[in-house]
């Protein structure tokens, strides 16, 4: 079959097969809603996909321990005190059935260079800007205004606000990754992250990967990690071939992982770039077009 884009009013006359056994969605903006809330009709979708053998994965860019406070207590009582399967901070971290898998970070050099470029930039007053170090067991902030602590709140559960973020570093760097590691570094500007980023961050993008995850934030991480490695581990691990994976995705941070799943899905108020990379388009994130194009997918 060929599988090429067609609108949100369409994608209910493709005839979709059967055999899918891996279902991955981007949060914010692709299964949550227009509140940033999950759908009250995701838990019993969630039923009928585990009783047919399909697993579901939330990835995002959000923390680990985030997506399991959003997700594990209610995930236990529907899955009968099973586990989710998680991709976490867009990659860097992949967990399976509770165990952690992978884990992926960025080096001393980049980290010291962006706590300097934000601060900064931040001090001339040329971007309204904050960093966030993502440690696996914790983020660290060291700006404490409550819009800004709001917003991190959002994504990062587990989250310390200390003096001098290059403190962390060091500390990190001390215990030679033993108590924690630098997965990846977060900026929220709440102004434009992609026109900061362009403006900010091109010494960087030889190197390493600077990835616009949403009109605020942007992810600096190893150049060679992102959302589809995490996508890829989880079919090496439950022998599922990309036919039988669909993926769901709304923002630059979730292109590459499009082309791990055969039926990839942007959905209808995604970035234009997903649009043209995915296969399919679902209906938006607002009228719940996860659930809409699963519920198709399993029919």
């Amino acid at each position: 079959m060929e599988r090429t884009p067609v609108s949100a009013a369409d994608w209910t006359s493709i005839e979709i097969q059967q055999d899918i056994r891996l279902v991955v969605a981007d949060m914010d903006g692709t299964l949550l809603d227009e509140h940033s809330e999950i759908p009250q009709g995701f838990w019993p979708m969630l039923a009928r996909l585990r009783s047919r053998g399909v697993e579901f994965v939330p990835a995002s860019g959000r923390q680990y321990a985030t997506l399991r406070a959003m997700f594990a207590d209610k995930a236990a009582q529907v899955l009968d005190g099973g586990e989710l399967s998680y991709i976490a901070e867009n990659g860097n971290v992949v967990a399976i059935d509770g165990n952690i898998a992978e884990v992926h970070g960025v080096d001393t050099d980049v980290t010291r260079w962006t706590i300097d470029t934000v601060n900064a930039s931040a001090a001339a007053g040329e971007y309204d800007m904050g960093l966030v170090l993502c440690g696996l067991r914790t983020a660290y902030v060291q700006r404490t205004d409550k819009p800004f602590l709001d917003e991190v709140g959002k994504y990062y559960a587990a989250l310390e606000i200390v003096d001098d973020l290059h403190s962390v570093l060091e500390d990190v760097i001390a215990s030679n990754g033993e108590s924690d590691i630098i997965l990846k570094l977060a900026i929220l500007d709440f102004d434009d992250a992609e026109t900061m980023a362009a403006e900010k961050l091109t010494p960087l993008k030889n190197d390493y990967q600077v990835v616009v995850s949403g009109k605020l934030w942007v992810d600096i991480m190893n150049a060679t990690t992102n959302k589809k490695q995490g996508v890829e581990a989880l079919q090496r691990v439950l022998g599922i071939t990309a036919a039988q994976t669909a993926v769901f995705g709304d923002y630059l941070n979730d292109l590459q992982m499009l082309s791990a799943g055969e039926w990839s899905f942007a959905m209808g108020n995604a970035h234009p770039a997903l649009k043209q990379a995915a296969h399919f388009v679902a209906p938006s994130n607002a009228d719940h077009g996860v659930l809409q194009v699963v519920d198709k997918l399993i029919a």
